[in-house]
């Protein structure tokens, strides 16, 4: 399979790959599942499930065996991951002659690096490593200290290792298989051979423990399966499958005696041991089957290939046979056409050289669909033999078109097929292909000697009814796609060469057609068929159209390389673009037709501003795109590429940023833009590396025993930093009324005059807060009992928050007076920060101290929502009675200068959090 961002990666005139182009920005990749590198799989007993992990190139990803959901993507690896193995601790990638150790799937533990050659071969073995490298060197890890515990080079032509296994209840002793046919013990604590098996000359494919002691399978390249007993260099049993190497074998452990081996050419053979024959066989895959395990004590088994693709069989059949219970699975040959389906912009329609139509949801995988492949009988399909290839199957789909209208009442989706005569039609909500072929008259009876005409083009109206078909030959033809009846014939015949493009408008009054000769024709949709009423004459072939029905454009590329737009109200082109150096493969306009973007072999990818006529983007790509196509809501361009099996989807970064547009040279060098990897949120390697956090993941189990002390218990810091604005924390009702208390005070003001209460038989002042503390401020000590001499300061009328606010001019301790005010209601600090005026029994030295409470909170940006309450209820309180005070005016000014400069912290970024919810309202509008 190939990999996602290719193997070389293209550089531009400055060396640096960007990420991202003025406009679009590299989001992810849909439609990857698994590669030629075989799956492993892992039970992780938190979540009581099997956890499997697939290949895709330069990353992997990990599902559960559960429901097959996606749970996250590994990092991006320098170069293919060429070996894949898993333990309890970690999962094991290796690949540019390096081995990445992965904790939870996401962040790189270790890295083990001293490898010659690639590394083909691992296996885990307690707390060490053992791994193979093509330079036939055999490397035993320590995984905790990364250091080579023991190093085994073997000479090629006598050994090659090619399959490693541990058997179990074997200390310290593992099992190869060679290029020769041999099979080695070794012990790697001693690095001692103690036996040399010489059963079967053929190449050793795979060796795999069984579930009796001292007993393993060896596959072999020419299909032999051997049963050997190491103990006693004894061969069990022997089968020999016909369909090529074996390249898998595993075994049943929830009862049935089975041995399943796995082939080149997509079947599975399943051996009843005590019987010692075959017991039943499956065809699994289209390609060679590189992944079979069975799930330990379910009757499961998983299987993956490289067509793409990952399914789990079960064992319920009558006969003891397994049915396909879940499957994930992409295209298995590069998408050719792909369009967007539906207006909420979260459903892609996508044709492949599979000859599939698939449908791929943006928002998750589950959502995926599969509509079949194309059959010129589907119900012969059906009901062939499973062991024999389709032969109805038909060419791979080239374009297709597909309309909301009367989506659920009959076929909406119409393809055209590569060097055949057949139009065929597809049912969205259906999901699968729909029963017409749509053939014109003159091509359905017997003495037709036109055999080299094929299908060009095709697009369905408006309405849902109609679609409209063009030829090699020049004939354009209507049919009803709910009968598949032939309805009319555009001229006799339309053009005298290959139609290119059809065009519909919106009412479906004109069509517009345009063929390779440069000839663009309109017709009247219904009535006089028979000729155009206007005829237009390019300069240049036509390659392919597209129209933008709303704003009746017509988007036209040329065989020039040139684009115009013809405006079909008016009959003219409306612009001219030229800046491609290669034909261009396909054009999208975006959806309020602002923009037109096109794609041409020269790897390019070009955005062109309708109304002002000038290019303002365009970037490369390592491989062509051979299809985009825009999102109805305008957040995403989608893209497939040449050899590519997924399809890419970029970024409109006009959502959520402001970019200035400018204009761009056509002909100046574009800048190289890698394609999106498999996640939007995917970290990199060396982020990986660097971002290693010690929290475990949900469902993943840490590494018990290797010595590292995982942290659990976090708690979150009052105030993550101080360079950004904090709140309180504290209750809203608790400050957002102290503006309001006067009216709060009236509105809950009783009708009837309020009771004395009875007379205690003592009273203790009490001091205002959530705690229940006695005022004993005046209380007399032990000191002052022999005194008759009061002292002056108790004699004064500040409150305890005022005496408080005093003692912060010594000490400026500024944090004690902010945990007092957070912990009384608003009435007491309405009350409190009235009674720091002198007129109200206060002194001006607590008003500036408060003051320089309040600048404290606004420099710490901490408590910032309380400050502006704060200083909200003294302003309204005291505005008018601060003119006397010269140095509470200048503590004010000082307090306004800080909190102003607070504000501007937060003013910006929520301006701009308010202009995205609107931009994001409108659209979803």
């Amino acid at each position: 399979m190939t990999n996602l961002n290719g193997g070389d990666v293209a550089k531009d005139l400055k060396g640096k790959q960007r990420d991202s182009s003025v406009i679009f920005r590299r989001n992810r990749a849909l439609g990857y599942v698994s590669n030629h590198i075989p799956a492993v799989v892992r039970y992780i007993q938190r979540r009581k499930d099997n956890l499997i992990t697939t290949c895709i190139g330069r990353s992997f990803q990990v599902y559960t065996a559960s429901h097959f959901r996606l749970l996250h993507v590994g990092g991006q690896h320098p170069d293919e991951i060429t070996a894949m193995a898993t333990d309890r601790w970690h999962i094991y990638t290796a690949s540019n002659k390096c081995i990445y150790a992965w904790r939870a799937g996401k962040h790189v533990r270790h890295i083990y690096r001293g490898h010659s050659k690639n590394v083909h071969l691992l296996l885990p073995f307690n707390r060490h490593l053992i791994a193979v490298d093509e330079a036939n060197v055999l490397k035993v890890w320590d995984i905790r200290d990364e250091e080579v515990y023991l190093e085994i080079p073997f000479k090629s032509e006598e050994f090659l290792v090619t399959a490693v296994a541990h058997p179990p209840t074997y200390l310290n002793k593992i099992v190869l298989g060679s290029k020769q046919g041999q099979i080695q013990i070794w012990n790697i604590k001693d690095n001692r051979l103690i036996y040399t098996f010489n059963g079967h000359p053929s190449r050793v494919t795979c060796i795999e423990p069984a579930p009796a002691i001292d007993v393993v399978a060896v596959g072999h390249q020419d299909g032999t399966t051997i049963v050997l007993n190491l103990k006693y260099d004894e061969i069990l049993m022997e089968f020999k499958q016909d369909w090529g190497a074996v390249t898998k074998i595993t075994f049943r452990t929830d009862g049935p005696p089975i041995m399943a081996t796995a082939s080149t050419n997509g079947y599975i053979a399943f051996w009843n041991l005590e019987e010692k024959k075959i017991a039943s066989q499956l065809q699994a895959h289209e390609d060679s089957v590189t992944t079979t395990i069975c799930l330990p004590n379910e009757p499961l088994v998983l299987t993956t290939s490289p067509d793409n693709s990952m399914k789990l069989w079960i064992f319920d059949m009558t006969d003891g046979g397994a049915r396909m219970l879940r499957i994930r699975e992409g295209h298995t040959a590069p998408p050719l056409c792909i369009r967007y389906h539906g207006m909420n912009g979260q459903t892609i329609l996508s044709s492949g050289e599979d000859s599939s139509l698939r449908s791929f949801s943006t928002i998750s995988e589950t959502l995926n669909k599969s509509f079949g492949k194309a059959s010129y009988n589907r119900k012969a399909s059906k009901k062939k033999n499973r062991f024999e290839e389709d032969s109805h199957r038909m060419p791979p789909i080239l374009e297709f078109t597909t309309e909301l209208t009367r989506e659920k009442e009959w076929d909406n989706i119409a393809a055209i097929h590569s060097g055949t005569i057949q139009t065929t039609t597809w049912s969205f909500h259906k999901n699968r292909m729909g029963e017409h072929r749509l053939i014109p008259p003159q091509f359905t009876n017997k003495s037709r000697k036109d055999f080299k005409t094929e299908t060009t083009c095709v697009t369905l109206t408006h309405c849902g009814n109609f679609v409209i078909i063009g030829y090699s030959n020049g004939e354009v033809e209507r049919f009803n796609i709910q009968s598949g009846i032939h309805r009319a014939s555009y001229g006799k015949p339309a053009h005298s060469a290959a139609i290119r493009g059809i065009a519909c408008d919106n009412l479906s009054q004109v069509v517009v057609t345009g063929c390779s000769a440069g000839l663009l024709k309109f017709w009247h949709f219904k009535d006089k068929v028979e000729k155009p009423f206007a005829i237009k004459k390019l300069s240049e072939g036509i390659v392919l159209m597209r129209c933008h029905r709303e704003s009746a454009m017509v988007a036209i590329a040329l065989e020039n390389f040139v684009l115009v737009v013809f405006d079909m109200d008016t009959k003219v082109v409306i612009r001219k673009f030229e800046g491609h150096s290669a034909k261009i493969n396909d054009i999208a306009f975006s959806p309020d037709s602002r923009w037109l973007i096109s794609a041409s072999m020269d790897a390019t990818i070009k955005v062109w501003d309708i109304p002002s006529s000038y290019m303002i983007d365009h970037f490369r790509v390592e491989r062509p795109c051979v299809s985009l196509t825009m999102s109805p809501t305008g957040d995403f361009l989608a893209t497939s590429h040449v050899n590519n099996l997924g399809i890419y989807l970029w970024a409109n970064k006009m959502l959520f940023n402001q970019i200035s547009l400018r204009s761009i040279n056509p002909n100046s060098v574009a800048p190289y833009v890698g394609l999106p990897t498999n996640m939007a949120d995917q970290l990199s390697l060396e982020e990986a590396v660097d971002e290693l956090s010690m929290d475990v993941d949900d469902g993943e189990e840490d590494e018990e025993g290797l010595g590292d002390e995982v942290n659990l218990n976090y708690e979150t810091p009052e105030q993550l930093s101080k360079e950004l604005i904090t709140m309180s924390g504290v209750a809203v009702s608790r400050w957002q009324n102290l503006l309001d208390l006067e009216i709060i005070k009236k509105r809950n003001k009783p009708k009837a005059p309020p009771k004395a209460p009875k007379q205690a038989p003592f009273f203790l002042p009490t001091v205002a807060g959530l705690e229940m503390k006695f005022d004993l401020s005046n209380a007399q000590t032990d000191e002052d009992s022999e005194s008759r001499v009061f002292k002056t300061t108790n004699l004064n009328n500040l409150t305890a928050f005022g005496k408080l606010l005093e003692e912060t001019a010594a000490s400026e301790d500024y944090e004690k007076c902010v945990t007092f005010l957070k912990q009384m209601g608003p009435s007491m600090v309405d009350f409190e920060v009235k009674s720091l005026h002198p007129i109200g029994g206060g002194t001006v030295k607590a008003m500036i101290q408060f003051l320089k409470t309040l600048k404290y909170m606004f420099e710490s940006n901490n408590n910032f929502e309380l400050a502006q309450s704060y200083l909200s209820v003294f302003l309204r309180s005291h505005s008018t009675g601060l003119i006397e005070y010269p140095s509470v005016i200048s503590a004010l000014e000082d307090v306004s200068a800080v909190q102003e400069t607070s504000w501007q912290k937060i003013e910006q970024n929520l301006m701009y959090g308010m202009g995205v919810v609107a931009a994001l309202r409108n659209f979803v509008q």
